[in-house]
């Protein structure tokens, strides 16, 4: 299909006409079509088509209909309902009233060329560049930034199940590709055992029974690599993805002991940012954040915070579900800088926060990375005393290198070691003077005191932002971070955000896309209608709780 860009944009007169008798008050998408005019135009989009072919329906239309499609969560057949009978969409996307629209599968076929081309962001930035022109965005200010947890399109699935369904997927896909070959090379029980899904089949309770039903899949699984990788078989079956899958299962869950196909042991198996959780969606990850446990991805949502103006979302990025939240930091600036949305002030939660990044920020962007930093890890920050030592508690001469412990004593050694991709000093102070100190206790529980310590620039800010969190003034100023609690909550009621639609990383990046950009458009609705944002629920009864009561020596105080 080739994209051949039609028609000025303008709606049709008729079009108008009914729209404006049939929504006297108007509605989203006719308040959209109003104030921000068409948000997308067929040329941004030509790469994703070829110069010759069968003319493809509008994509700048498509794209428009994918974000409404997100505001109100319809099925893509309900999207293309919605395009054939609804009023307002017509308005909105500039289609005459008796224009019959497009089949349902066109927008699944528009999805897999914005996936393929990663252009999903495009979505999210077409609508930020018509409230930028209305301005609504403006640069600069504040900005905040979260994550949440993105459930895989593929269930769940306990380990018999999912090395059965990684065999049987396997047998599945070679039954396509060569079924006279697997038909001979198959053995009589496949076809009992693997026939159907695993989930039909009821696993035995007892251990010992589990354990040979794996052994008789890992066995079973290992003949058909075999077989599969022998000299003799058709070399197209090497090439088959799900048998590639099935290798990758095997080596992290099975492997070879006397001759005999074993169960690895759990201490045994790759890293969780290696390991396959499911068959059918190969690039989801198992993780865990406290008491929650899911498989899957992540997603990281920047939102413009703090002005008069709707708090727009800025950024989405999706990663799988291992990557920690501070791995994303520098990305995250890097993708504002690109489109000229950098904040003067990033307020975020303690897992986005370390002094080196502090510090990146403020060098690089001009951005004041705001967050509460972790504590020491020392024994001496976790006595909470005064009277302990921690590593804030000792004098830094930089220029000598040299530190001054609260003894009064020197250190011995400073010595610059590499550590993965950072540089640590060392520093260390003598045996005979920790020895014989009298406040010993207070600062090591080993024959002498040893220091770990950043370069000057990191540690200061270190060890300054620790100290500026304790401050009234910092949380004060913190407590505007909270509201991007309320934009991830929006985004999983109104958008599903917390479960992938679809299958694989780029897919479900795309859907956070559209989901950014479906809540941008219904806050910019909003504010267009003058909504007055949903208040912080309080029960009845706290709200009777006096501003200093305390409950077993804790101050409470009332919620906003």
């Amino acid at each position: 299909m080739s994209m051949q860009p039609k028609g000025s944009g303008e709606i049709p007169a008729e079009t108008v006409r009914v729209a404006r008798a049939a929504f006297p008050k108007g509605s989203l998408a006719i308040r959209v079509r109003d104030e921000l005019g068409s948000l997308f135009t067929d040329e941004e989009f030509a790469d994703l088509f070829p110069s010759r072919g069968r003319p493809a329906w509008s994509p700048a239309r498509l794209a428009l209909v994918l974000v409404l499609q997100f505001v109100e969560g319809l099925t893509d057949r309900q999207a293309a309902e919605a395009v054939r009978a609804r009023i307002d969409f017509k308005y909105a996307l500039g289609l005459r009233l008796d224009d019959p629209g497009f089949d349902f599968s066109v927008l699944s076929e528009f999805r897999d060329r914005l996936v393929q081309a990663d252009a999903g962001r495009r979505v999210l930035d077409g609508i930020l560049a018509a409230a930028r022109e209305k301005g609504l965005l403006t640069g600069r200010g504040r900005a905040r930034t979260d994550s949440t947890h993105v459930l895989s399109a593929a269930r769940e699935l306990c380990r018999l199940e999912m090395v059965a369904e990684t065999l049987r997927a396997a047998l599945n896909a070679l039954a396509v590709v060569a079924p006279d070959w697997l038909a001979e090379a198959a053995e009589p029980d496949w076809f009992r055992h693997y026939a159907t899904r695993a989930e039909d089949s009821r696993f035995p309770k007892a251990p010992a029974k589990r354990e040979e039903v794996g052994r008789r899949i890992g066995t079973d699984g290992m003949r058909l690599l075999k077989a599969v990788t022998s000299p003799d078989a058709p070399a197209v079956l090497r090439a088959v993805p799900e048998v590639e899958t099935l290798r990758q299962m095997w080596v992290q869950h099975f492997h070879l002991v006397e001759g005999e196909v074993r169960r690895r042991d759990p201490k045994d198996r790759p890293p969780g940012a290696m390991r396959l959780v499911t068959p059918y969606d190969i690039e989801a990850r198992g993780s865990v954040k406290r008491d929650t446990f899911w498989d899957g991805y992540k997603v990281h949502l920047t939102e413009t915070c703090g002005a008069d103006t709707p708090d727009l979302i800025t950024n989405v990025a999706t990663t799988d579900a291992t990557v920690s939240d501070f791995d994303l930091v520098p990305a995250v600036h890097a993708a504002l800088a690109e489109r000229r949305l950098l904040p003067d002030e990033h307020l975020v939660d303690t897992g986005y926060v370390t002094a080196r990044h502090i510090v990146a920020a403020r060098r690089e962007h001009n951005v004041e990375l705001t967050g509460p930093m972790m504590p020491g890890t020392g024994w001496q920050n976790r006595a909470g005393s005064t009277e302990t030592f921690p590593v804030g508690a000792f004098s830094i001469d930089w220029d000598r290198q040299t530190v001054t412990c609260p003894g009064g004593k020197n250190s011995t050694r400073w010595a610059r070691e590499p550590v993965r991709d950072k540089v640590e000093i060392r520093v260390q102070f003598s045996k005979t003077d920790c020895g014989s100190c009298q406040v010993k206790g207070s600062c090591t529980r080993g024959p002498r005191r040893k220091l770990t310590i950043q370069d000057r620039d990191i540690h200061e800010v270190l060890h300054q932002r620790r100290a500026e969190q304790e401050t009234d003034a910092w949380k004060e100023r913190y407590k505007m971070r909270a509201g991007v609690e309320g934009t991830i909550s929006q985004a999983v009621n109104r958008c599903g955000l917390r479960r992938s639609r679809y299958r694989g990383l780029a897919k479900t990046s795309l859907q956070h896309q559209l989901t950014g950009a479906a809540i941008n458009l219904a806050r910019i609705d909003a504010h267009f209608t003058g909504a007055r944002r949903a208040r912080t629920r309080t029960s009845h009864f706290a709200a009777l709780r006096p501003a200093d009561h305390t409950i077993d020596g804790a101050k409470q105080t009332t919620p906003n």
